[in-house]
C-alpha cells in the first residue's frame, strides 16, 4: 500500500485541502489519503478553535463520498503537542509493510530541517511536496543535509503540481465571524455544519 499522510489543523477543512489530497493521490499514484488532524501543532501553540469533535466531524463528511480518502485519529487520541516524526513511527510500527509517503507544501519545505528530526521524517517517510501553481518552485536543496544525493532525486522527481487555490482556514473563520461569503469554499456538507453548529462566529 502507497499510503500518503495529510497534517494538519483542518480548521476548518476546505476545498483546498480536498483538491491538494486529491493532486497528491492521483500524481504519486498513491492507495490511500489519510487526513490526520492534529491535537496541537507545534507552531500554533493557541491550538485550534474548534473542537477535535468539531474538526474530526468535519472532515468525515467531507471525505464521506470519497473511497482514496481515509481519516486517522492517531495524533488526537493521542493528544498533547503533535510531532511529525511521533506519527511516522506510530504509522511505521503499525503497518510495517506500507509505503509512506508525507504531504506538504513547497513553502514549509524552508523550515523542514527545525522540525523535530527531519532526517529520521525522511527515513520514515517520503515527503511529497506540492507547489501551488503560481508560487515559486520548491527549494529541495533544504533536504540536502537530511538525506541522500538519490534520496534527494527520488523526493524531486515526485513533485506534485496543484492548481492556484487562494483558500485558507484563517480566512474562512474570519469571513464566518464577518458574516461574509464563505459557504462555496468548503463542501456543502461541511457548511452545513458549521452554521447548524454556529461554529466561528466569534
Amino acid at each position: 500500500m502507497r499510503i500518503g499522510l495529510f497534517g494538519g489543523s483542518f480548521d476548518p477543512v476546505h476545498r483546498g485541502h480536498l483538491l491538494l489530497a486529491e493532486c497528491c493521490w492521483r500524481q504519486a499514484r498513491l492507495d490511500r489519503v489519510e487526513f490526520v488532524p492534529t491535537a496541537q501543532q507545534p507552531l500554533k501553540p493557541r491550538g485550534p478553535v474548534a473542537s477535535e469533535a468539531d474538526r474530526v466531524a468535519m472532515l468525515r463528511l467531507a471525505i464521506a463520498d470519497r473511497r482514496e480518502f481515509a481519516l486517522s485519529l492517531l495524533e488526537v487520541e493521542r493528544g498533547g503537542v503533535s510531532y511529525t516524526v511521533d506519527t511516522l513511527r506510530q504509522f511505521r510500527s503499525e503497518r510495517p509493510d506500507a509505503e509512506l509517503f508525507f504531504l506538504m507544501g513547497a513553502d514549509s519545505l524552508a523550515d523542514f530541517p527545525t522540525w523535530r528530526e527531519p532526517a529520521v521524517i525522511c527515513d520514515l517517510a517520503t515527503p511529497l511536496v506540492v507547489r501551488r501553481a503560481g508560487s515559486p518552485p520548491p527549494d529541495f536543496n533544504a533536504l540536502a543535509p537530511l538525506v541522500t544525493a538519490e534520496r534527494l532525486a527520488e523526493i524531486r522527481a515526485l513533485e506534485v503540481e496543484m492548481p492556484a487555490t487562494p483558500i485558507s482556514s484563517s480566512n474562512i473563520r474570519q469571513s464566518i465571524a464577518e458574516h461574509g461569503e464563505w459557504q462555496a469554499l468548503v463542501p456543502e456538507t461541511v457548511a452545513a455544519y458549521i452554521s447548524e453548529r454556529g461554529l466561528y462566529r466569534s
